[in-house]
């Protein structure tokens, strides 16, 4: 199953350096059946775009937790095997967690927002969690930096990217 894991670029470092993103029970994103069920009119290219912008919200959030982390959004894709993998309904009906570590190996790519999103990014991280709670104002600043596209990177490009940031 495709998988799509929120992430940070210290996070995208520490994949590197250790061979397996995080540490499981991993949250991530996955056309799951029951997004299938509700997003009956579209094909997969549109739902797994669906997923990426889940995740890089969370990623928001991860941002959020982490204030030394660079303000950009990081979204791991990998191919995980089925049997790892857990809807988890109800936070989401894309939502899914993987039980074990995921390898390197399985990475298929990484989605990165360029630098010049970082103004934007910060402001959504400072405002994630009064955006969860309810506030417009906050919300705006979220969907601010949703308006910046996500640059996609092979996997063996994932150490050149890291040197560059």
């Amino acid at each position: 199953m495709r998988v799509y894991l929120p992430s940070t670029l210290t996070e995208l470092r520490r994949l590197l350096d250790n061979g397996v993103v995080g540490d499981p029970p991993l949250p991530g994103y996955a056309v799951t059946p029951a997004l299938r069920e509700w997003y009956a009119e579209g094909d997969l290219e549109e739902m797994e775009y669906v997923v990426l912008t889940l995740a890089a919200r969370a990623s928001v959030r991860l941002l959020d937790a982490d204030p030394d982390a660079v303000r950009r959004r990081v979204v791991v894709v990998a191919e995980v095997p089925d049997a790892l993998v857990t809807t988890v309904p109800h936070v989401d009906r894309a939502a899914v967690k993987v039980a074990d570590p995921v390898a390197l190996r399985l990475v298929q790519a990484v989605h990165v927002d360029d630098p010049a999103a970082v103004p934007d990014v910060t402001l959504a991280a400072d405002a994630v969690i009064e955006a969860d709670l309810g506030s417009d104002d906050a919300a705006f600043r979220v969907e601010q930096a949703e308006g910046h596209e996500l640059q996609w990177y092979a996997s063996q490009e994932i150490g050149p990217l890291l040197e560059l940031s």
